[in-house]
């Protein structure tokens, strides 16, 4: 009988021993771009303080993370930045869907017509994922920056998002989550929550009140996909001077316009408003 050859595999050397689970160097890389990530630049001995490591040993990953541009080193202040990799890398997040190329213009659109920030979120890991940001010219200013996180119930997009939610899941979230209390605005009780999403869904657009940061409001909408499930939100966040009470429902209807084109141009059928 003739002899199969082996299957080829991973070599043994390549599953962790017991108790093991990750490759300690890598994870000290990936550490670094995090932090970097969080704080901008930071000097050789600043990053080894915040993560507790030789200099050199951040040396080391510094300048292998250097060597594919994920880092990159200031020349003139010596400190340490992301690098041009990191986006690379990062952007092929965004490449997994057409929402963010599809939502661009729209959100340059929606920013000149309202004079405020447009944004453009995710859900993920629990969280909103702010993925793209159209600024105002404006001095004072919402300030999401791609990469941001922030609770779904104290967040404009999130609140959208959940909105949508199907009535076994937003049950299952009310049940679970830690709503936390940011501000005073910040709704913390899940009856209170619950009628916020209910009149979220009704109109087509949620509503923000400082609830995450005093002095800004933020009004999102939820863009959804062919089988009407919500993908991403889309929002104008503003301080509350400009962003006043009795520009809320002109605005509200604006971005749900915004949020409905974008959800048709990916295949969708919005629903009317109460729907």
């Amino acid at each position: 009988m003739t002899k199969l050859p082996a299957r080829r595999g991973r070599p043994k050397a390549m599953f962790p021993a017991e108790g093991q689970s990750t490759i300690q160097a890598l994870d000290r890389a990936l550490e670094v771009i995090q932090l970097l990530s969080a704080r901008g630049g930071m000097t050789l001995t600043e990053i080894s303080v915040a993560l507790d490591q030789s200099t050199a040993t951040m040396h080391r990953v510094l300048a292998t993370l250097e060597a594919r541009e994920f880092v990159e080193l200031s020349a003139e202040r010596q400190d340490w930045h992301i690098g041009a990799g990191t986006f690379r890398a990062g952007s092929a997040f965004l490449r997994r869907t057409n929402v963010v190329e599809r939502a661009r213009p729209e959100m340059h659109a929606l920013m000149a017509e309202t004079g405020e920030t447009s944004n453009l979120g995710v859900e993920w890991k629990g969280q909103v994922l702010f993925l793209s940001q159209v600024e105002t010219h404006e001095m004072i200013r919402a300030f999401f920056p791609p990469g941001t996180v922030s609770a779904r119930h104290a967040s404009g997009i999130g609140k959208a998002l959940l909105s949508r939610y199907p009535p076994d899941r937003l049950q299952a979230y009310l049940d679970t989550a830690e709503l936390q209390q940011f501000t005073p605005q910040t709704v913390t009780d899940p009856q209170a929550l619950r009628d916020q999403l209910a009149e979220a869904r009704r109109r087509g657009y949620a509503v923000d009140d400082e609830e995450r940061t005093p002095g800004m409001r933020c009004v999102a909408a939820p863009i959804l996909n062919i089988h009407g499930e919500a993908v991403a939100g889309i929002s104008v966040s503003g301080p509350t001077q400009r962003l006043s009470a009795d520009r809320i429902e002109g605005i509200g209807t604006k971005v749900r316009a915004v949020a409905d084109r974008i959800s048709r141009q990916i295949g969708a059928d919005p629903p009317a408003a109460g729907s």
